[in-house]
């Protein structure tokens, strides 16, 4: 069901061009100005005041406002799948980043690399009831897109979408920084025979946007309880504190 949906929207974008998600530019899709605002962007250490216990090493490539809010939500929630591959490419750099730093700015195909294996992203779940009304997830999309952007630059990367829900948690949106610790202590697992998938290379979390970080320290938390290697994690954006 969901894959016909989304080759209507795709299609939809051929034929009927929509305004660009970011600016609003009529009948643009996504504007020059726009997609030069995502390519020119660069990956930085972020850190959430006060971080969570467990939070890795946050590494994210833009503010989460304006231009770059509107096309986070229109991906994620209005389904332009369009966006997909240049904010996949956006979070390439930040995962580029994250594991430079933990690897001492070792390049991709060095010896160092190739003996830890392939690097494993592994996306932020969202709830199957998102997963159902959206019609898509949107981080494993732009997962997906990521590691097909880092492969092309010659890393070894791949997805792993190994992270489960193992309880209903309440909508973040609104909550405070404790109250989102709160909302998701212990609400994450893995998938059966995670364990051993994880233990083939490095792993870095990924998500679209980083606020208090509850989220990331959760995954993280959950992915070490596994036996996974967590080296960082990279979001596209990062709200401002």
């Amino acid at each position: 069901m969901f894959g016909m949906r989304e080759w209507w929207r795709e299609l939809a974008d051929l034929v009927l061009p929509a305004d660009c998600a970011g600016c609003g530019l009529p009948r643009t899709g996504l504007c020059v100005r726009c997609r030069e605002l995502l390519r020119g962007s660069r990956p930085r250490r972020v850190r959430p005041d006060p971080p969570p216990d467990g939070m890795p090493p946050v590494h994210a490539c833009l503010p989460y406002a304006d231009e770059v809010r509107a096309m986070l939500l229109a991906h994620k929630e209005r389904g332009a799948l369009r966006l997909a591959a240049p904010l996949g490419a956006v979070l390439a750099g930040a995962v580029r980043a994250a594991v430079q730093e933990t690897a001492g700015g070792a390049a991709p195909g060095g010896t160092a690399r190739e003996s830890r294996g392939p690097l494993l992203l592994v996306p932020v779940p969202s709830a199957r009831r998102s997963v159902a009304a959206r019609g898509h997830d949107p981080v494993r999309r732009m997962a997906l897109a990521a590691a097909g952007e880092l492969r092309c630059a010659g890393w070894s990367a791949r997805v792993l979408p190994v992270l489960r829900q193992r309880r209903t948690v309440a909508d973040q949106a609104g909550l405070d920084a404790r109250q989102r610790l709160a909302n998701l202590a212990g609400a994450l697992g893995t998938a059966a025979g995670a364990g051993r998938l994880l233990a083939q290379g490095p792993v870095v979390v990924v998500d679209d946007l980083v606020t208090t970080g509850a989220s990331l320290a959760e995954a993280a938390r959950a992915l070490d309880r596994t036996g996974g290697t967590v080296a960082g994690a990279a979001v596209v954006a990062a709200s401002r504190h």
